[in-house]
């Protein structure tokens, strides 16, 4: 089934939007909003997010916000932004005008602070960090009030000024809710709603040296930027009640609507972004763009298309139950997209060579090859034909077993393109054995690589012409980690199940000489290799560097073969 194919998985969301819809809720408007941290590159599970926000503001002809949740001075860098702008567009989606900052918002998010202490809802409390977790209680005991709970409004007033104004040292003091030190939601136990960082922002320098949490400033930044629909993942639904109680007791423009779906869950991958930091700060890979990391920079560097993601997330779907999905089926989509664009070429990743004794030296002719045979419009290449070229050395064995059918003594195979060969002699190391070099003959008659007599033979092999091949770097990668679930058997461990084998790095590759032309980012299917990419960071224009983005195996279309059997 092609991509264009793929029904769209059925979304709960819809149907929400749809009834408020019905009853003009929002004046009919749908706003929505991709909130993004700058604390790490984003992932594949944020482009589901990326997708379902900016997909529903389409779907309905509302708008989609780009707001990051920048109040953690100490974690978030203007590296991450950028990546993050980068990273939206290139998955396929434009925030327009509509770029915001929570640190655009923090003045009002203080003055609402204000408010809350002069209505009684919140106070200065004294109680350190180690305190406050001890006094909070448990799921089965409620917590102790703070000492510091009942101050008069008048000296919470102050004493929040004098922490603005930067008086008192980090942890000493937080301003805290006051709600229910008894509640069974744990997030109501007065959370805390500001603490003192004496760190400079990224984008508000040293302007300010107390900065709000994430569960009060993103209500009231959404209130602020009119959103409709907060979308969030399903570990916020125990804070949905924090979310509608701060914009309940502040004087905010609206209140939105905060609705939970599943995170995405993708085997064989880890998706915290404090995983994926541990991961680059301990070099297992290098950086964020690693082509084995599940960030959106690691599989553009790898050779993932937007289309394939987009479609992916599609396939998906959006739903309220946590479940594990497969990667191969990311890996299908992938596959599917390239499949229909990507040209092909071929490339000898282990070259074993191969001289005909029965052709002209010095000759060189050139044969017609189809760019892909999915899409013809893509045309043909002329690929160079010579006497001596190079296969893949796993293509021959001199001693094979019954269902090898490809290059073996005395046997004859066809080159694709090109003629049928058959090997004669074998050359050897004389040290160590190992077979370096094999003299064959061709049939002249079976130009193109058919016999006028009608005989067939049972493999068709890739090649290149050993005079004209360009000599390229090829990186093999394989899963970053041997199991489904990382660190499931090694009690959370993740890095227990770290793949060794997860790049292979090849250096003396020979390709078909098309590729000394490959722009970085430029994407191919190596025949019966796989689909491969020129790596946007080390290829240059005559010294090609490739990534292989898939192989052409497909487990995920297997799987749903056999469980249609």
């Amino acid at each position: 089934m092609a991509i264009s194919d793929s029904v769209p998985a059925p979304n709960f969301i819809h149907h929400i939007i749809d009834e408020d819809l019905k009853i003009n809720k929002n004046d009919g408007r749908v706003i929505t909003r991709f909130p993004p941290e700058p604390n790490g590159y984003l992932h594949i599970g944020h482009a589901k997010s990326i997708c379902l926000n900016f997909g529903l503001a389409a779907d309905y002809h509302g708008f989609c916000n780009l707001r990051f949740d920048d109040t953690n001075p100490s974690k978030e860098e203007v590296e991450y932004v950028d990546s993050i702008l980068a990273d939206v567009r290139w998955v396929g989606f434009d925030w327009g005008d509509r770029l915001f900052f929570a640190s655009d918002y923090f003045e009002p998010l203080y003055q609402y602070a204000l408010h809350l202490i002069m209505t009684g809802k919140a106070y200065v409390c004294d109680l350190s960090p180690e305190q406050v977790r001890e006094y909070r209680g448990t799921l089965t005991e409620p917590g102790i009030d703070s000492p510091f709970r009942n101050r008069p409004v008048a000296e919470n007033l102050d004493l929040f000024k004098r922490m603005r104004a930067g008086e008192f040292p980090d942890g000493s003091r937080t301003l805290r809710a006051k709600i229910d030190m008894a509640s069974p939601n744990l997030n109501m136990r007065d959370p805390v709603l500001y603490r003192i960082k004496h760190e400079s922002h990224h984008r508000t320098g040293d302007a300010w040296c107390i900065y709000p949490m994430y569960d009060y400033a993103h209500p009231l930044s959404d209130a602020l930027e009119g959103i409709t629909h907060s979308i969030c993942t399903m570990e916020y639904e125990d804070h949905r009640v924090l979310y509608d109680w701060a914009l309940d007791h502040c004087p905010v423009p609206c209140h939105p609507q905060q609705i939970e779906f599943a995170r995405l869950n993708l085997s064989y991958t880890v998706m915290s972004k404090r995983k994926l930091l541990q991961l680059v700060n301990e070099a297992h890979v290098a950086g964020w763009d690693d082509p084995r990391m599940p960030t959106l920079a690691g599989m553009r560097r790898r050779g993932y298309t937007p289309e394939a993601i987009r479609t992916f997330c599609e396939r998906i779907g959006v739903g309220k139950r946590e479940n594990l999905v497969d990667l191969a089926l990311l890996e299908f989509c992938v596959r599917e997209d390239l499949n229909y664009r990507a040209p092909r070429v071929m490339g000898v990743l282990r070259p074993l060579k191969v001289v005909l004794l029965n052709y002209p030296e010095g000759e060189v002719e050139e044969l017609e090859a189809v760019n892909n045979p999915e899409d013809l419009s893509q045309g043909t290449r002329m690929v160079p034909f010579s006497r001596e070229l190079y296969i893949e050395a796993e293509d021959f064995m001199e001693d094979p077993p019954k269902k090898f059918y490809r290059l073996a003594p005395g046997r004859e195979v066809r080159l694709r393109y090109a003629y049928f060969i058959k090997c004669e002699t074998v050359v050897k190391d004389p040290v160590t054995g190992e077979v370096v070099e094999l003299h064959c003959t061709y049939d002249p008659a079976t130009r193109g690589g058919y016999a006028p007599d009608g005989r067939r033979v049972k493999a068709t092999l890739h090649w290149v012409s050993a005079a004209r091949a360009v000599t390229a770097e090829v990186r093999l990668y394989d899963r970053l980690f041997t199991q489904a679930v990382p660190g499931e058997e090694h009690g959370g461990d993740f890095k227990a199940d770290l793949n060794p084998a997860s790049l292979t790095v090849l250096s003396s590759c020979r390709l078909e000489p098309s590729l000394a032309g490959a722009l970085p980012g430029s994407f191919y299917q190596f025949e019966r290799q796989g689909y491969f990419c020129a790596d946007v960071k080390d290829s240059a224009l005559g010294a090609p560097v490739f990534n292989r983005t898939v192989t052409l195996k497909d487990p995920w279309a297997k799987l749903q073969q056999a469980q249609k059997k």
